[in-house]
This record gives C-alpha cells, structure tokens and sequence, in this order.
C-alpha cells in the first residue's frame, strides 16, 4: 500500500487508504449483514475511533445503520436509473456462466452448490435432470429445486445469514465435513494468480474449506471482474478448485496464466 514520504503527501496517500478500507467494510457488510466495531478494528488494524468514523461516512450515504458496538445492512431499493445497465451487463454474465455449469451436470449425480447469485443461475437450469441430490447451504436454492419431482435437496442446520439468504456457522461446518459429492461448485469474491481464492469476510471461511474437501471435482463459478480481485479472507490457492467456469470477458493473458498453473478453464460465451 502506497505511503506518504513528507507532509504534503501523508493526506492524500491516507484518503485512499480509508478509500479502500471503506469498500471493504461495506463488502463485509453487505455479504454478513452486520459487522462489529472491534472485530473490523482487529482485521484491518485500526483503532476503533478510525472504524466508527468508517461507519459514520458509510451511514451518511444511507447503505448502513449504525448501532452500539457496530453497523447493520440497510435494505434499500435499486437504483433502477443509474444500476440497470452494469446490472443488466453482469447478471447477462452470470447466466451464462450458469448455462455452461449446468451442462455438465447428468443424472443421477450428487452436486453442492454454494450461495451466491452464479450458483443461483446454475440452479435453475437443472429442472429438467432426473434423480439428483442437490446439497446446497442456499435457501433459495433449495426453495428453487424441493419442487422438482424425483430431486433429493440436503441442507445443513445453522444461522441464516439474510444478505446471501443461506445458513452457515459451526453446524455447517460440521455438516459438510461429512459427506461426500461428486462436483461442488463454488463462489467466491476474488480470484488471482497469485492472491488465490479470497472472501470479504471470515465467516464462511471454514463452511467454504469444507465444502472444497466433501467434492471430487470443484468448480468454481465467477464472472470475469472477480479476475485480479482479492478481498482480505484467503481461502486458499488455485490448487483447491480443478475448473474455473467464467465468461468472455477474460482476457488472453489471464486466460494463459490460470492454464499455466493447471487449472483447467470453461469459458462460457
């Protein structure tokens, strides 16, 4: 991270700091739903006046609400005007991406399918398989597929988490350390080369490494702006996924570097 060398460059090096700092609390609280004052002081090292001040500039934008020891999600209606285009560009992303996924699903198989909005998309393309367990964390998800005649859907026990509507926690955990499934596929926030897999937040670290271990082949599903992204919770390397399933959007040279450490690359166009 860039540092000020005098005076007149401390101020403008620290405002990108918070900058950045900022966005990633939001990330935390967008994917958890709430966050505590202390615990994002300990994860970014910070003192605790510097996080309240984060959230008092997060609260005045009307995206969080702030309460004793922390903040909250504050549920707010899209932005038709201004989000509809980059919205439209990135779910037309994930579609495709779950169109690709779901053609290699056959029948008969036992598959996880993690939370999150690309495994949504996987989902509803699977209504026309015929016997398969589906084993999934995501409410929705299994909402989307209990209707379908001759389909098995699993779910573990745990806390409901409302942002990405799926249960996590201990329970889980433990849950998923004890099967076995033939594919997982799986989100994630940011993938690099270099960086691995990572997440905005701790949470579902552990749910996520569980599920990684219960699969015999892992996807993972991630449009092309998660490429050279990195949030600051490290699943772990490239080596714990075999395929990685994304969109056109990737570029030639990334393309080359993910094949040039093994991983073997769908591009869904």
């Amino acid at each position: 991270m860039a540092k000020g060398s005098g005076q007149p460059e401390a101020r403008p090096a620290q405002g990108m700091l918070s900058t950045a700092r900022r966005q990633r609390i939001m990330a935390w609280i967008e994917e958890e739903g709430s966050a505590r004052v202390r615990d994002l002081a300990t994860t970014f090292n910070v003192t605790e006046a510097t996080i309240r001040t984060d959230l008092e500039r997060l609260e005045d934008s009307g995206r969080i609400k702030r309460e004793h020891g922390g903040a909250f999600l504050v549920s707010m209606p899209e932005d038709v005007t201004s989000m509809s285009l980059h919205h439209r560009v990135e779910m037309d992303r994930k579609r495709k991406i779950g169109a690709a996924a779901a053609k290699l699903v056959q029948n008969r198989e036992t598959i996880i399918l993690d939370a999150g909005t690309t495994t949504t998309e996987i989902a509803t393309r699977l209504q026309d398989r015929r016997d398969l367990t589906v084993i999934t964390n995501a409410l929705n998800i299994a909402l989307t597929l209990g209707s379908v005649p001759g389909f098995e859907i699993h779910m573990p026990g745990g806390q409901f988490k409302p942002p990405t509507l799926s249960l996590t926690g201990d329970t889980s955990v433990e849950y998923f350390r004890n099967i076995l499934a033939g594919r997982l596929f799986l989100a994630t926030a940011g993938v690099d080369v270099e960086a691995g897999l990572t997440y905005p937040s701790f949470a579902d670290l552990q749910l996520k490494q569980a599920m990684i271990k219960a699969a015999q082949h892992v996807y993972l599903v991630a449009d092309s702006t998660k490429i050279n992204q990195s949030s600051f919770t490290r699943l772990g390397d490239l080596d714990l996924i075999q395929t990685f399933i994304t969109d056109d959007g990737i570029s030639d040279a990334d393309a080359k570097r993910f094949e040039d450490r093994g991983v073997e690359l769908l591009i869904a166009e």
